[in-house]
């Protein structure tokens, strides 16, 4: 009976002494959540329409190569090498740093054309075909590095007897690969010298003997407007001011297609309802427009290589 209660005051007392002991152990913090993977925004950008399934092809296997991917659509509407340049330089500076831009305009897919990709001094990546689409890019951004894309190994397995679309082989699929980590800038292939890449013809804006002469790189297409080139401190270092009367000619290939004296306003509602109107858009470049109107399409106005203006005081 004795030994019974020496058992049972040892017992208690090493029960009491339990949570001391309990309270001087470190308590293991809970374990961190896994790293995301790493990855970056890919954005799209074709010419193919939405009317079939290209699009979704490209995705698919952008999504093959990493369903954790961040995909975006710039447009699928793009008409032609110049729209597309264009429209690369409108949106790119609204994308983070990383970003990895698939561009395919190409209709010079499965010729001697390079499959390129390249890297900005913004820190921008771009794969798509070597035919002028980065002109603007380097304009606006600088190309820091160019690469030729590696298709033995960046090229989406089984379609190496497809030589039409590469936009879904070759460029998706590298853009997919950039964009998720599974391959490293440098693995995309092998460096090439950004001078030797193709460039479209620009024109640069500039002023000369109170003439402003610029381009028409793009039309604000849903709403027909006239997208110069001409930026806004240039169009003030010229003199004008709200208010002022300004002469816009249209040029084609040289040749005066169109003119317009319009009021410089801040927006659409400053002018009646199908009047023109000269304004600052929204990339602070000077454009002519109608209120609800579409001016391009009234006047036969088209972008691109070709389409200049010239702008003056009446």
């Amino acid at each position: 009976m004795f030994k019974r209660w020496i058992v049972l005051a040892g017992l208690c007392t090493g029960l009491a002494a339990l949570p001391s002991a309990l309270a001087a152990q470190p308590v293991a913090a809970p374990a961190a959540p896994a790293a995301a993977p790493a990855r970056a925004p890919l954005v799209l950008m074709t010419d193919f329409g939405t009317v079939d399934g290209a699009v979704s092809e490209v995705k698919g296997v952008a999504y093959g190569v990493s369903q954790d991917l961040l995909i975006s659509d710039l447009s699928h509407q793009i008409d032609g090498i110049w729209d597309g340049a264009y429209r690369l330089y409108q949106v790119a500076p609204y994308w983070p740093k990383g970003t990895v831009f698939v561009t395919v305009v190409d209709p010079g897919v499965g010729t001697s054309r390079l499959s390129i990709g390249v890297r900005t001094r913004a820190g921008h990546y771009y794969i798509g075909p070597d035919n002028g689409l980065y002109t603007l890019i380097d304009e606006v951004e600088g190309i820091d590095e160019a690469r030729v894309i590696d298709e033995k190994v960046n090229r989406l397995a089984g379609s190496e007897k497809s030589n039409t679309f590469h936009g879904r082989d070759v460029f998706g699929y590298t853009g997919a690969r950039l964009a998720s980590g599974t391959i490293s800038w440098e693995q995309v292939g092998p460096k090439v010298d950004p001078a030797k890449l193709v460039r479209l013809s620009y024109q640069h804006p500039v002023l000369e003997a109170g003439v402003l002469k610029g381009m028409i790189p793009a039309l604000d297409v849903a709403y027909g407007n006239v997208w110069t080139n001409v930026p806004q401190d240039l169009f003030a270092k010229a003199g004008f001011k709200l208010g002022d009367k300004v002469k816009v000619e249209f040029l084609n290939d040289g040749k005066v297609v169109d003119t317009v004296v319009a009021p410089y306003t801040r927006t659409f509602g400053d002018v009646p309802v199908g009047q023109p109107m000269v304004y600052i858009n929204s990339l602070l470049s000077v454009a002519v427009a109608l209120n609800q109107g579409d001016y391009a399409k009234a006047h036969g106005i088209k972008a691109g290589a070709g389409w200049s203006v010239r702008i003056t005081r009446p």
